[in-house]
């Protein structure tokens, strides 16, 4: 498989599709490509937004358990069987340098909630007692409040944020879904052109480099900025969206794995 062994794939919109009710539309065939490749020695990464607790809870609707979890596009754990445990010290480090980060910009962020509450209609998270993010009515608010945030920040240059439509959280710069991802490469000593990654929106673009992975994809329902970054990368803009989008990546890539399996 041309030397495929590790996988970065996002959840929301990308792995999965619109909740229906209770549940989300999951394409028919993609656990059984994971399996697959699975079976062929890849490992497979989940590369999130969501903390580990909403992993949990994706994985009670989501019947595939990944080797890695990458969370809150920061955190970086391995699945014993039971449990999500730390993978060396990068979580340790992490949890310190935001700490460290959010006692310094504390008036960054008294200017942004005043914003907030003064000019939009868009919702401080707070997480502890502490501004963490930002949850907008509509994805131009958001724009918005980027904007204001753009303007602001110049004063506090390891500050950044992390978008996923409507929903906005802050963190350290070194921190994203790319950096966690050449973290988990640098322990497994797999490199980026060993490795797959697909994701669909905003905070998604740190992992579709070609210094993070070989093999870009993104589905059809993708944000026209990740569809731009993955083309620029040589990589697969599918057809299909979310889950079925990221089987068509692999038969793009991989079609060996799957012309075996048949």
């Amino acid at each position: 498989m041309n030397g495929l062994k590790l996988l970065s794939l996002d959840f929301d919109g990308t792995l999965i599709g619109p909740w229906n009710g209770t549940q989300p539309e999951i394409a028919s065939g993609l656990i059984p490509s994971l399996e697959c490749l699975r079976q062929r020695g890849v490992l497979i990464a989940l590369n999130t937004g969501r903390t580990v607790p909403l992993v949990d809870q994706a994985m009670r609707i989501f019947p595939f358990v990944p080797d890695y979890a990458l969370t809150a596009e920061r955190e970086v754990y391995r699945w014993e069987g039971r449990q999500w445990v730390d993978v060396g010290d990068w979580n340790e480090r992490c949890h310190r340098a935001h700490a460290d980060l959010f006692r310094k910009t504390t008036p960054l962020l008294d200017e942004i909630r005043r914003f907030l509450e003064r000019d939009t209609e868009a919702r401080p998270y707070y997480e502890d007692g502490l501004l963490v993010g930002v949850i907008a009515k509509t994805n131009e608010e958001m724009d918005r409040v980027q904007e204001f945030i753009a303007c602001r920040q110049v004063c506090c240059p390891d500050f950044s944020s992390q978008r996923n439509n409507i929903y906005l959280r802050f963190c350290h710069r070194a921190y994203d879904k790319g950096s966690v991802l050449n973290e988990l490469q640098r322990v497994l000593t797999i490199n980026p052109g060993e490795t797959f990654a697909a994701g669909d929106n905003f905070n998604d673009l740190p992992m579709l480099r070609r210094n993070c992975a070989h093999w870009l994809a993104c589905p059809a329902n993708s944000v026209t900025e990740v569809k731009n970054m993955v083309s620029s990368g040589e990589g697969y803009v599918a057809e299909g969206a979310h889950g079925y989008g990221v089987m068509e990546a692999f038969a793009h890539f991989f079609p060996e794995a799957f012309d075996a399996d048949a």
